[in-house]
This record gives structure tokens, C-alpha cells and sequence, in this order.
């Protein structure tokens, strides 16, 4: 029911669009850029009566399925997207304490240098 309320929901907001741009507006005449005059188009009365017929009613629709999906949406859950997911503890790692027989023993040079010149520096 959801799907099929949005899926009218955008096609009634697409029309709306297109309907309001065939208005007339103050100075621009958007309903005569797609051939003839609006007299001839809607008839001797001109488009006023009609379009603006066609945009209220298109515009109640509009927003009776705003209303109707935001209940749905307000609706359907009370849960989160994210309550099913659960965050990983990290690893806490403890440095092991040296052996005792480690603690006599002599720390080797770095690499490039030779034992005389690491105890040098």
C-alpha cells in the first residue's frame, strides 16, 4: 500500500509541476511556447477557470498522499534501522611484563651499525 501511495504521490507531483508552469504568470507565457494562443488552446473563457480547477484539485491530492505517507511512516515502526546492530568491543591488549632471564640480556644494535659504534653514540 506504501509503494503504491508513493509511486502516485510523485506522479501528482510531476503533474503539478508541468500544470502550474502552463499557467499564465506576470509576463511570461509559458502555455503559448507549445504553439498557439491560450484562447485557442482551452477555448473562448481562457485558461484560468480550467487550470486552476486542475491545479487545486492536483494540489489536494498532493497533499492528502504528503499527509497519508507521513502517517504511514510515523506508523509502521518504532525502531531504529540501527537498534540491530551491535557495536564490536575493541581488543584491549596488556604489554606482558619481561621474563626475568629477558632483563640481563643486551639490547642488540640497529641494523648499520656495529656493536663499538652503538655504544659510542
Amino acid at each position: 500500500m506504501q509503494n503504491l501511495l508513493t509511486i502516485v504521490h510523485v506522479v501528482v507531483s510531476l503533474f503539478l509541476v508541468g500544470i502550474v508552469l502552463l499557467q499564465h504568470g506576470k509576463g511570461a507565457d509559458i502555455g503559448a511556447t507549445f504553439g498557439g494562443s491560450s484562447q485557442s488552446l482551452f477555448g473562448t473563457e481562457g485558461p484560468l477557470p480550467l487550470l486552476n480547477k486542475i491545479t487545486t484539485a492536483v494540489a489536494v491530492i498532493f497533499m492528502l498522499t504528503s499527509v497519508s505517507l507521513a502517517y504511514m511512516s510515523a506508523q509502521s515502526g518504532t525502531s531504529s534501522v540501527m537498534s540491530g546492530v551491535t557495536a564490536e568491543q575493541p581488543v584491549q591488549q596488556v604489554a606482558k611484563p619481561l621474563a626475568e632471564e629477558d632483563k640481563g640480556m643486551e639490547v642488540p644494535a640497529a641494523e648499520g651499525q656495529s656493536s663499538k659504534e652503538g655504544a659510542a653514540q
